[in-house]
């Protein structure tokens, strides 16, 4: 009977996520607020048990998901390793520390019982700031590619330096700390982690290149952030670095190891998985309020002393990042040649301190305090308001970028971009074409991939007139086509006793085709064959 209890806990846990994430969007809502306000809604309702899940859970079940999911869609293809490398580093390793301990130390002179150990740890695990959140709150306005890139690689980075510092400092809570064991632990962690990561990646990649079935890749494509994650932790390296070098390498890579079918699943597979489990996060943030809530009550600090905390490692936060940030771009700016060449806008400096939203990390690190960390339940509850304030701070983002007036992606010049990469590809299609020696089988089809072919490049090569046009509105036709033959094939399978997989076929075929030419937002093409460009990745960017 219990396990029944359990089962629709779960269940019903998936049901309001999706429900209140469905309704967001359509009510154009963020969708983590509202899904922290409903969960903290629910908390407070008498009779309803509190939700509890082991922090382990939270960092070694889900964030290898999460991670991977991001590594594989990260924009990191934006990223030039000698112009953005420095700052990513400086943001996702360095800004870390700083912060850690200018929170740390602030918290301990404003609260003295807490401790120094206690108060860095928590420092620690506010640090890293979550640019997933901060995508999933500023749907509305895209951010310039270069603060985007730069966002996601400290993001994908900046987890492990924090789970480092947090383990030094947990380590210094229970009276065995060592600054000499706390530098060789980040060394090891960061090679071991990259080593890790690499070797997985690498055979991963091998064993894909020979399986041909989508279901087997799909399950393989399941335990690959484990496959890193798990080793990496043994080998006392980063199992965040692990997950996420491997996700990158197997993202740049994917074109190559895997056949079509499967890139298409796991593309659709792992949007889903991270939607379900970014959004059920945020729920599950709002559910443990009320119990933070009590924990604090027993604090004996008293309501007051605590909103005041609140609201200064909140504004200390922001405070932090912000200097930073800043400070790093006035040396860009004004520093060497060398440095100067990589600089940025002082406008983009402000965006990147204001795009700071915390979230799955901190709230998994907040719960792995030790149980004799000082004043535990109120650090978790500082964590929760960190947590909630910078996603309600991320609202103001939109209004911000266009404050700034910042350059937006030039969708213009994406465009562009997409039609060259097309010329390349139906050029060499065209040269294949011209190579083949043509049989009885094959003469006719030849000559009509040839015509079409022929006739795209003609298109393509003058993209602005009524022929670039009318490519455009090919795929829009051949689309509706598409859907008149499934009604045909539909309409045909009820009249005549055709077989299941015959019907299956067909309409996987429909399926594939109109996939492809959805893909390129209505802008199909007849040498489309595969959704290599997903729409719905780009409106998540």
């Amino acid at each position: 009977m219990g396990s029944a209890v359990d089962v629709s806990w779960v269940v019903a846990f998936a049901v309001v996520t999706i429900t209140v994430s469905g309704l967001s969007g359509k009510a154009r809502l963020s969708a983590p607020v509202a899904l922290v306000v409903i969960g903290a809604v629910i908390s407070f309702v008498p009779g309803i048990p509190p939700v509890r899940v082991d922090p382990e859970l939270l960092l070694f079940g889900l964030l290898p998901p999460l991670l991977f999911a991001s590594a594989i869609r990260s924009p990191l293809r934006d990223v030039r390793v000698w112009r953005d490398g420095g700052s990513i580093l400086l943001l996702s390793v360095v800004l870390v520390i700083f912060s850690s301990l200018a929170v740390g130390f602030a918290l301990a002179a404003a609260v003295p019982a807490i401790g120094i150990a206690a108060a860095i740890a928590f420092g620690a695990v506010v640090a890293p700031t979550d640019a997933v959140a901060v995508g999933a709150v500023s749907t509305k306005v895209k951010l310039p590619r270069r603060i985007d890139a730069n966002l996601q690689g400290e993001s994908l980075l900046n987890d492990a330096t924090s789970l480092v510092v947090l383990n030094a400092s947990v380590a210094a809570i229970a009276g065995s700390f060592d600054p000499g064991r706390t530098i060789l632990d980040f060394a090891i962690a960061v090679i071991v982690g990259i080593g890790v990561g690499l070797v997985v990646a690498v055979a991963v990649a091998a064993i894909r290149m020979r399986v041909k079935t989508a279901v087997i890749d799909t399950s393989l494509s399941l335990l690959i952030p484990y496959l890193a994650f798990i080793p990496a932790e043994f080998a006392r390296g980063s199992g965040v670095l692990a997950v996420v070098v491997c996700g990158i390498y197997l993202s740049r890579r994917s074109a190559v190891v895997q056949f079509p079918e499967a890139r298409i699943a796991e593309r659709f597979n792992w949007r889903t998985i991270r939607f379900l489990l970014e959004n059920a996060i945020f729920l599950f943030i709002g559910l443990n309020l009320a119990s933070i809530v009590a924990g604090v009550s027993r604090s004996g600090l008293g309501l007051v002393a605590v909103i005041g905390l609140s609201v200064g490692a909140l504004a200390l936060i922001a405070i932090v990042r912000f200097a930073w940030v800043m400070a790093v771009t006035g040396i860009y700016r004004i520093g060497p040649r060398a440095l100067r060449s990589r600089s940025w806008p002082w406008r983009n400096g402000v965006v990147v301190a204001a795009a700071g939203t915390r979230g799955v990390v901190t709230l998994a690190a907040a719960f792995l305090l030790p149980p004799e960390t000082p004043l535990r339940p109120v650090l978790q509850f500082l964590a929760l308001v960190v947590v909630i304030g910078t996603l309600l701070e991320t609202l103001l983002l939109p209004t911000l970028l266009r404050g700034l007036k910042l350059t937006m992606p030039d969708e213009s010049e994406e465009r562009e971009d997409e039609r060259k990469l097309r010329v390349v590809a139906n050029r060499a299609g065209l040269s294949w074409i011209e190579s083949q020696p043509p049989t009885p089988e094959t003469a006719l089809p030849l000559k009509r991939l040839l015509a079409d072919s022929t006739y795209v490049g003609d298109a393509l090569s003058v993209a602005t007139d009524s022929e670039g046009r009318s490519v455009a509105a090919y795929g829009e036709v051949r689309q509706q086509m598409i859907r008149t033959q499934r009604s045909a094939v539909l309409a045909a399978a009820k009249d005549h006793d055709f077989s299941d997989r015959a019907l299956q076929k067909v309409l996987s075929s429909l399926d594939a085709e109109e996939t492809a030419l959805t893909s390129n937002g209505g802008r199909g093409s007849p040498e489309s064959s595969a959704p290599e460009a997903d729409k719905h990745e780009k409106k998540d960017r």
